[in-house]
């Protein structure tokens, strides 16, 4: 029986709402600290939570700080972005940064800014076929059907919560944890996200394939926490 390990983080930048070429430094640094192969984001953690968003290009000089941290480290960074009116996750590496999911369900003023994506999406990295999500995804019926039923062995997600729904973050992973036996990553934003977000949760958390807690972060931005995954096949 073969067994693959793969280091996580989950990360939870300072922002500065509207500038994503500062905030794609902090992003860098994270990086940098994690030391994983694989780091997770919040949603439209290079922007802020905001409705007019600067719409990123991820071939632009913006990303160079990213990739560049990706290739020093090894790792992929999952990142949130706004890209041609969508909200997007970015997988970042040395090679560069490419929209790798869009999200599906928009909700309340997002849906006349944005552009729904087209349904679910997962990515392979060393053998892991990682299923994504942003936020409200994760608590779509629909969403953790379709993406359960791609054979994900992880399932990673982008958010961003109030302080007051801190706790969903748990029943939402949990649900994915009842329903596929897969372990769940969530990066949640803390601190500013921008006016609609001045405040939000953070307690960005990763749990094991059986519910357990592997790594939490507080709920102040900076933090990123880290844990090695083991898959028996």
């Amino acid at each position: 029986m073969q067994h693959r390990s793969l280091s996580i983080a989950v990360a939870q930048p300072r922002c500065t709402p509207g500038d994503p070429a500062s905030n794609a430094l902090d992003h860098a640094n994270a990086i940098v600290a994690a030391g994983a192969r694989l780091v997770v984001f919040p949603e439209m953690s290079l922007t802020g939570y905001l409705l007019d968003p600067p719409m990123v290009d991820p071939t632009s000089e913006v990303m160079r700080p990213i990739v560049e941290a990706c290739a020093a480290t090894g790792s992929v960074a999952l990142v949130g972005a706004a890209v041609d009116r969508r909200i997007t996750t970015l997988a970042v590496s040395a090679a560069g940064a490419a929209v790798v999911y869009r999200k599906t369900f928009l909700h309340g003023d997002e849906r006349s800014a944005f552009i729904a994506g087209d349904g679910p999406r997962s990515i392979t990295i060393d053998g892991w076929n990682i299923g994504l999500g942003i936020c409200v995804d994760t608590r779509i019926p629909e969403h953790i059907e379709a993406t359960l039923a791609l054979g994900i062995d992880l399932y990673v997600a982008g958010l961003v919560h109030t302080p007051a729904e801190t706790d969903d973050l748990a029943v939402r992973a949990l649900r994915f944890v009842r329903l596929g036996a897969v372990p769940v990553a969530f990066a949640s934003a803390a601190g500013d996200a921008g006016p609609l977000y001045p405040e939000t949760a953070g307690h960005s958390a990763i749990w094991s394939a059986d519910g357990n807690v592997l790594a939490c972060a507080t709920g102040q931005p900076g933090d990123v926490e880290c844990a090695v995954l083991t898959d028996r096949r």
